[in-house]
């Protein structure tokens, strides 16, 4: 296996070396930086962020005008955290189009995560300036003048975005999220409810208006709201750790800490959790185990003033009063106004019998008391010198975007996406069939489609769920042949496989251009509909895998969606479907057109239109596995779990090996 992995390096780099000398001998042709581009996109869907910024290093170093390329790897070093790298590509590719304006945007997105919100600010003016029709730059915008604290201008944004975009959960949150910085509580609740209604599913609206009731103690309104949205989504942590806060408040020390354990145990370094379940576990007598969540605490957040300040408590609790001291002297290090620690270290040194050192900290405190006292009215100075003030409550994720009684630099994981996704349309494709595959076509039999691809010629044409696993520069290569090939004759045949072998290297645009050259030929063939349909698709669904890699920095900059980095993005798959509707005409008995068009149906959330078309899909082929299982998941998001369990159950049977697993994660729920 090492040694095939090895040799399949080799190749590459060999491939690698060809292309590079291309370019040296003067062939930096608009192909070739094609391909690069393809490369790095490919690398970055893939999660592989170093890859892509070594394959786009090679294009650079051939192209270095080539400003798409500095914008892309931009983004690659964005998603490795490396903003100021990211700065720097964004602001080359500027160099090289100043009027490119996605560049502006994403240059304003790095920029606001880096804090720098002035500049962030200029760069979306320019971005509108340059596109005031596009509502992505506005929501942005919003949420860099939120983070800001100018609200007013941030509502503003999000009006405007609103407009275009008008089911958009999180821009309704994100505007109730400055009314109520603004204290307009009833426009905050309007707004939230208004993302509910948006996306009912969508957690996030629930949580911001539990907030708002447990402000004004309707714990039980608050309680209902976190529970429809743990329903909605348990690995969603806000739900549980503001469900706790619920619970504490009103008594109920033993269900805050299972839900504070839950979310522990889902992010294990949310130092947030540890600190507030310390404080319960000690309102409970459990001395031991609050000992032990203070000391995560300290572990992950070093910084914090509040854990050493109430780990000293508990120390003094216990008896251990060289402890006490010690974490009171650290408390007084990292804030030295903190007149409640000099105070409570002065009487800790008085038991240990030390009554200079206490009299000089009690003289200490009453300076700093005296001196807050006189300074009441500037709002700058600091809760920690005031006697009066309590540090034994539970703390919330902290509306005021800055941050206040706990360290701000506390990160939060994003909770993971546990979804059971539809299995993907059939297209054509070029591919080595195995013997899976076979299989699959085994249980189908349609004289029509093999007629179809016998007509073709190629042996490698399958229709397949699959894509292809033919390495990459392969089909590039395999695109060049059948280019050539039309140049010499033009059929329908050829521009079909043209159409397939562009896809397949992701040049979607050019794909479907060519596909309705091909229609345009053969205009009765169903099956060249089919294929547009899905190359369709496909170029949605990359253009969105791409784009919410680019919203997801936005969301990142958002301390409201750390722990939800789910893009609400929604994309117009109507002309996909148009194309399955005229294939259906044409060939009314295939029941693959009847489940893409399902499929299709699903992903646009028409839920009852997507299950009508996979029980036709399974009346035509009653062993379609993947027709089961999707419309068992149909079925469950539908609510009705039963029956959707069933069709999963049937689609494990006929060889569906994700219906388990997909079962098992149901049935637990």
């Amino acid at each position: 296996m090492q040694q095939t992995q090895k040799m399949r390096q080799r190749l590459l780099k060999a491939v690698f070396t060809v292309i590079i000398l291309l370019g040296a001998w003067g062939a930096s042709t608009q192909y070739n930086k094609e391909y690069f581009h393809y490369m790095g996109r490919q690398a970055m869907m893939n999660n592989d962020y170093q890859q892509a910024i070594k394959t786009l290093n090679v294009l650079l170093r051939f192209d270095e005008d080539d400003y798409e390329g500095y914008f892309l790897r931009g983004i690659a070093k964005y998603n490795l955290d490396d903003l100021l790298g990211a700065d720097s590509d964004f602001s080359l590719a500027l160099e090289k189009n100043p009027v490119f304006t996605i560049a502006y945007t994403y240059r304003a997105i790095t920029r606001s995560r880096l804090g720098n919100y002035d500049d962030a600010l200029k760069d979306f003016h320019e971005a509108i300036d340059l596109r005031p029709d596009l509502p992505d730059p506005y929501y942005s915008r919003g949420v860099t003048r939120l983070l800001n604290q100018q609200f007013k201008e941030a509502i503003e944004d999000f009006d405007m975005f609103i407009r275009h975009e008008k089911k958009v959960a999180d821009a309704y949150v994100n505007r109730g999220m400055c009314y109520q910085h603004l204290k307009d509580t009833l426009r905050a609740y309007e707004d939230y409810e208004r993302a509910i209604r948006t996306n009912r599913e969508d957690p996030n609206g629930y949580n911001h208006r539990s907030v708002l009731y447990m402000q004004q103690n309707r714990h039980k309104e608050a309680e209902a709201d976190l529970d429809i949205a743990i329903k909605h989504d348990s690995t969603y942590l806000l739900s549980f750790f503001n469900r706790a806060l619920v619970y504490s408040n009103t008594n109920r020390p033993m269900l805050a800490l299972s839900d504070f354990d839950h979310v522990i145990k889902l992010d294990s370094t949310n130092s947030l959790t540890y600190f507030n379940r310390a404080i319960v576990r000690t309102q409970i007598g459990d001395y031991n185990r609050a000992m032990e969540d203070y000391n995560r605490v300290a572990e992950y957040s070093p910084e914090n003033v509040l854990v050493y300040y109430n780990r000293a408590g508990l120390h003094s609790q216990i008896g251990n009063i060289d402890k006490a001291i010690e974490d009171y002297s650290q408390a007084i290090k990292l804030y030295p106004d903190f007149a409640n620690a000099f105070l409570n270290r002065s009487y800790m040194r008085m038991i240990k019998g030390d009554m200079k050192g206490a009299q000089a900290d009690r003289q200490i405190a009453e300076r700093k008391i005296a001196d807050h006292k006189s300074r009441l009215s500037d709002s700058t100075y600091s809760i920690y010198s005031d006697t009066t003030q309590k540090f034994d409550k539970l703390l919330s994720f902290d509306t005021n975007l800055k941050g206040s009684s706990f360290e701000s630099n506390i990160e939060q994981t994003a909770a993971q996406n546990n979804d059971i996704n539809l299995i993907s349309l059939f297209k054509f494709t070029i591919t080595i069939a195995d013997s899976t595959m076979l299989a699959r076509q085994e249980l189908y039999h349609s004289q029509r489609l093999e007629d179809f691809i016998e007509k073709v010629g190629d042996d490698r044409l399958h229709l397949s769920r699959d894509g292809s696993n033919i390495q990459p520069d392969s089909l590039v290569a395999l695109d060049r042949e059948v280019a050539e090939e039309l140049h010499r004759k033009e059929d329908w045949i050829l521009l079909f496989k043209r159409g397939i072998t562009q896809s397949l290297i992701k040049q979607y645009t050019n794909a479907v251009g060519t596909l309705t050259f091909a229609i345009t030929a053969n205009p009765s063939n169903p099956f060249l509909y089919i294929n547009r349909s899905t190359t369709r698709a496909e170029m949605i669904d990359f253009i969105s895998s791409i784009d919410n890699s680019y919203q997801r920095i936005t969301i990142d900059s958002d301390p409201a969606k750390r722990l939800n980095n789910r893009s609400s993005r929604t994309y117009n798959y109507d002309d996909a479907i148009e194309d399955i509707n005229k294939a259906i005409k044409l060939y009314p008995d295939f029941a693959y057109s009847y489940y893409n068009r399902a499929g299709l149906y699903a992903i646009s959330g028409k839920y009852p239109e997507a299950f009508e078309d996979y029980t036709k899909a399974i009346e035509l082929h009653p062993n379609f596995g993947e027709a089961y299982y999707n419309r068992g998941l149909i079925q469950i998001y539908m609510k009705d779990t039963h029956k959707g369990c069933l069709d999963l159950s049937k689609a494990g049977e006929l060889g569906i090996e994700d219906a388990y697993e997909a079962l098992k994660f149901y049935l637990e729920k």
